[in-house]
């Protein structure tokens, strides 16, 4: 087996040009395999200007729906987003005031082997199509204070989401505001 001297095999901007689908190298061999989730050097170059100060695990079983989150500022968080194992429906909603793309949304299906970059200014939630277990390399640490979320299902987003009947939802993302009605403080450009 030759030696790769690219540990990231693409960085590939979205719709929304902020947020970047991550195509990781994976070296494998007899053993099992070895990939960088994070080399600060790779993320510069490839548009993530950011590092992390806080990383969280996540299992969720298929069918359950984790949205849509973010942190108002000062504590306003990009996210990393990896699937370790299983697949995910993950989506990004713009949610910068002044921006092109101001409630507009990205989606992709994230398995081992990719992750997203999700900027500070967006709104983030997934849908588990497996079980999947599931981590967050945030850029600032959580405050309960500065959390908010948007109601998944918001008509005006137009997300569709894969699996709608059957979705496992917990109480709390059940009763977010619509996006109209969320509390954001966002400016285009950050």
């Amino acid at each position: 087996m030759g030696v790769c001297l690219v540990p990231f095999k693409s960085f590939r901007r979205l719709e929304i040009p902020d947020v970047v689908l991550v195509e990781y190298a994976v070296f494998p061999d007899e053993r099992g395999f070895f990939a960088e989730l994070y080399k600060r050097t790779e993320f510069l170059s490839g548009g993530v200007p950011y590092g992390f100060v806080q990383v969280n695990l996540s299992f969720s079983r298929a069918g359950v729906v984790r949205a849509l989150h973010y942190q108002l500022k000062p504590m306003e968080q990009g996210k990393l987003v990896y699937v370790v194992s299983g697949r995910v429906f993950d989506v990004a909603v713009d949610i910068r005031r002044g921006s092109p793309w101001f409630g507009r949304h990205v989606s992709v299906v994230l398995e081992p082997g990719f992750a997203l970059w999700v900027p500070p200014g967006f709104a983030h939630g997934f849908q588990a199509l497996e079980d999947s277990f599931f981590l967050y390399f945030v850029t600032k640490e959580y405050s309960p204070q500065h959390e908010r979320c948007i109601f998944w299902r918001d008509p005006d987003l137009g997300i569709r989401w894969p699996r709608v009947e059957g979705a496992v939802v917990s109480g709390r993302d059940s009763r977010c505001p619509l996006f109209r009605e969320a509390e954001t403080n966002f400016e285009y450009p950050l």
